[in-house]
């Protein structure tokens, strides 16, 4: 049987108490790999420094992939209302932050996601929610965008739905071409935001200064 611990710590500068939840099958399974590892990259495992890397890097990946145990479309049915709105919904600068599968080095940014309702609505929260659980996955960009599109669409069933990502990945800026500004733009769009008229003022508004 599998196990979940609770870690918990305080911060005696600033008084914090921090909760995380681990699988301890998972955990100690993982952290043998690390140990491993670090020994073929030609590191002592043992020394001071590295001696709770494993275990650490263990909790770390799983923090980081939590979103595989997490169903996006029970989030927004979670805090879905009746509503005779029938408008732009605009969730935008939502921060991200993922993990790249050809790599495993990070990839980070924003998400501008946005719906038109068509009876209902969901808790702004809970698109920003969306993000995460899709994003705390082994993803790569493009992915990533097309999947908050289609849990949006499938369970509010909205008149039509927008995600636009912007990231940096790491797999560009710290290896390979080592290109250090550049910028991955992606986007997906269903239903009235295929209207060329609707698409840009979507575009329009997540690239206004509103507030």
């Amino acid at each position: 049987m599998n196990h979940t611990s609770k870690g918990m710590g305080i911060n005696p500068e600033v008084g914090y108490v921090k909760i995380e939840h681990y699988n301890d099958e998972t955990t100690e399974k993982l952290a043998k790999h690390y140990h491993s590892i670090l020994q073929h990259l030609g590191e002592d495992a043992a020394r001071e420094g590295l001696e709770k890397t494993p275990i650490r890097v263990a909790k770390a990946m799983q923090f980081l992939t939590q979103g595989y145990n997490t169903d996006p479309a029970l989030i927004l049915k979670s805090a879905m209302f009746q509503e005779d709105y029938r408008e732009m919904v605009i969730v935008k600068d939502i921060e991200l932050f993922s993990m790249c599968e050809h790599h495993m080095l990070p990839f980070f940014g924003k998400a501008h996601v946005a719906y038109i309702p068509n009876g209902h609505i969901t808790g702004l929260s809970k698109i920003a929610r969306v993000v995460e659980a899709f994003s705390r996955r082994l993803q790569v960009q493009e992915r990533l965008t097309m999947q908050i599109r289609d849990c949006i669409q499938e369970t509010l069933m909205p008149l039509g739905t927008a995600v636009v990502i912007e990231a940096r990945h790491m797999c560009m800026q710290m290896r390979g071409i080592q290109k250090q500004n550049s910028v991955t733009t992606t986007s997906a769009f269903t239903g009235a935001f295929n209207r060329v008229a609707t698409r840009e003022e979507f575009i329009h508004l997540i690239g206004a200064t509103l507030h």
